[in-house]
């Protein structure tokens, strides 16, 4: 149920042998994301649970569980911003409800995230999946 931009970045993951070179392509991912505005890092947009301080703004066109989910992010840290990168190549462009329905652990699972994530980040990107899931659970109940 992954996005064709996240199968790009499990493909791309697939063929780096070495974490280090992994780790690097996640830092890419972040840097070429565009910047959060500074007016939309507030406490509303702040994601708890985060050693990094970390801003998901929700970006939802519709109503109910058809509504397409998307979002912008921002994370202080390098690494957090590519991990942001790969949540919105994870769902950004599906319905609501298919946000609901993804399953992350699964999905990140393949990126073999979990296993070289400190738990601080691993916390952190779990509570950043929480707050997403949060967002879409929010859009369904409008207008659903």
């Amino acid at each position: 149920m992954a996005t064709p931009a996240f199968e790009d970045i499990a493909e791309t993951f697939d063929f780096l042998d070495d974490w280090e070179d992994r780790y690097r392509h996640v830092i890419e991912l972040g840097k070429a994301m565009p910047p959060l505005e500074e007016a939309f890092r507030v406490p509303a947009t702040k994601v708890d649970g985060c050693a990094s301080q970390v801003w998901i703004l929700p970006e939802i066109e519709g109503q109910g569980l058809d509504a397409t989910f998307s979002f912008r992010g921002e994370s202080d840290a390098m690494i957090v911003r590519g991990l942001i990168a790969i949540l919105h190549a994870l769902y950004a462009g599906q319905s609501v409800e298919e946000v609901l329905a993804v399953d992350a652990r699964a999905e990140l699972g393949r990126l073999g995230l979990n296993d070289h994530l400190s738990s601080q980040r691993s916390n952190g990107l779990t509570a950043m999946v929480a707050r997403i899931r949060d967002l879409a659970a929010a859009a369904a109940e409008q207008g659903g």
